[in-house]
């Protein structure tokens, strides 16, 4: 694909979220979209948020479960870019105007103290790497219009990334079982989903090894300071006005997110 044509869908994806107005998907418009073409949609996005004042402060794995790969028809996850003002407060009721078509997962949060360079990082190199874990409630999104996407949509869409929320509560990746770490998952007070860690690619860990090494394809790195969302222990559920959710990871803590 063309750089001016890559150009014109980042412009048209960023356009559909300031304005909250989806969009046809990517890939029915333009059928020959490579997965290739839709990461440099998602970086030309990311080169125009950053030049309008934004910053980044991490990345997010996304598609770590075979359940989601295989609706997707895709053997590999994808990721996207975090900022600044994603970020929300547990003590915050978080707007939903702010969104199209919200969903929420449960995940764990890698604060790297190193930078971690592909394309043969490690299970082990990763909990050298990190600072600490968290528990974080991402909340997913799509300009593409009633979720009707492909991998390639969702690539281009920045991982369908819109917010996140960070607990309060920070673990020892030395001392956590990342494998074996479970989660309950409540929403309105009830236990909506349970999982472990080996839900992630076999282990979190594993998932943020997976994206250092990808983005060495593109010459990136993951730097320290960031923070790498591993990826959702469970499906993604849907959001309305007035919900209430909370994770709680056993010997980690839990992350609470409210919505108006």
């Amino acid at each position: 694909m063309e750089n001016k044509k890559i150009e014109e869908i980042a412009q048209r994806l960023n356009k559909a979220e300031k304005n909250r107005e989806p969009l046809e998907s990517l890939t029915s418009i333009f059928p020959d979209i490579s997965i290739e073409d839709a990461y440099k949609i998602q970086l030309k996005n990311v080169e125009f948020r950053k030049n309008n004042g934004e910053r980044v402060i991490g990345k997010k794995v996304g598609l770590t479960s075979k359940a989601m790969q295989k609706m997707l028809s895709v053997d590999e996850p994808d990721y996207g870019h975090l900022f600044s003002n994603m970020v929300f407060s547990e003590e915050e009721e978080v707007d939903m105007n702010k969104f199209l078509q919200p969903k929420i997962e449960a995940e764990l949060g890698f604060i790297l103290k190193k930078n971690l360079s592909g394309p043969e990082v490690n299970i082990l190199e990763v909990l050298q790497a990190t600072e600490a874990v968290v528990p974080v409630l991402e909340i997913i999104d799509s300009r593409i219009g009633d979720w009707k996407i492909k991998i390639e949509d969702t690539v281009a869409d920045n991982g369908s990334s819109a917010g996140l929320i960070i607990g309060a509560s920070v673990g020892d990746p030395h001392r956590l079982n990342l494998q074996n770490i479970g989660l309950v998952l409540r929403k309105n007070g009830e236990i909506v989903d349970t999982a472990a860690g080996a839900a992630v690619m076999g282990n979190p860990a594993y998932a943020v090894g997976w994206l250092a090494n990808k983005l060495s394809e593109f010459q990136l790195e993951l730097q320290a300071g960031e923070i790498i969302l591993a990826g959702s222990f469970t499906g993604a559920l849907n959001i309305e006005k007035g919900d209430n959710f909370e994770a709680y990871f056993d010997g980690l803590g839990q992350v609470r997110a409210r919505f108006k």
